[in-house]
């Protein structure tokens, strides 16, 4: 029996059932105007599903400290703020510091504590080597496709032993499992996905989730 051999017969899931599942989860009215201020300006935020995703790891990580590349209007944002800790602070880089502006005003909108988000402006290239190592128990990357790649080597320096890595966009509107997509945003998230599938310090799922969510955990390696 050849490797796809198992999945001869097997019929992927339905478009109804996948809507249904990105819509398990309501999202409300603070949300919502995040959404629709994204589209004013030209971003494009998490789908829900991937959000209610990004808020379970949160609480299943009792997340305290968590690293998100990419602020946009705050959408991702808020999901991250609502699965942490309670005196959970949240950083979040982004290049543009009116997208930055908006969001602040959608964490402020949903009873967010100031002092639970920390924005910083800037690339995220830059920012991420001035975090502190160890630190953090959760970093989302849903910036510049291009940079993915680096975005992971950042994100394992700062997540703690037992912390989780999560990008967005890791299926690219059906584009990474077509192997004739070869322009360089698909071909930089195709290889992410074969980098952290391979590596023997990461427990990795891609989850098919919005656009594809792919999720790996930092194992502990003891010391030598």
């Amino acid at each position: 029996m050849g490797h796809h051999g198992a999945w001869e017969g097997v019929i992927p899931i339905a478009a109804t059932s996948w809507t249904y599942a990105e819509e398990f989860i309501a999202e409300d009215d603070v949300l919502a105007a995040a959404r629709a201020s994204a589209e004013e300006v030209g971003v494009v935020p998490v789908k829900t599903g991937v959000g209610a995703a990004l808020r379970f790891l949160a609480s299943v990580l009792d997340a305290r400290a968590v690293v998100e590349v990419g602020t946009g209007t705050g959408v991702s944002g808020l999901w991250l703020l609502r699965g942490m800790r309670p005196d959970g602070v949240l950083t979040t880089i982004d290049i543009e510091a009116e997208h930055q502006r908006l969001a602040r005003q959608t964490f402020n909108d949903a009873g967010i504590p100031t002092q639970r988000a920390r924005t910083i402006p800037g690339s995220a290239l830059e920012v991420m080597p001035r975090l502190t190592d160890g630190h953090y128990d959760l970093v989302f990357c849903d910036g510049d496709k291009h940079e993915y790649g680096a975005y992971l080597d950042a994100a394992l320096r700062l997540l703690r032993p037992g912390g989780v890595v999560a990008f967005d966009n890791a299926l690219w509107h059906d584009r990474v499992a077509d192997p004739a997509q070869r322009d360089a945003e698909t071909v930089a998230i195709r290889d992410l996905g074969k980098r952290i599938a391979e590596s023997e310090a990461l427990v990795p799922a891609l989850l098919p989730v919005g656009d594809g969510l792919l999720v790996a955990k930092k194992l502990w390696v003891p010391e030598d």
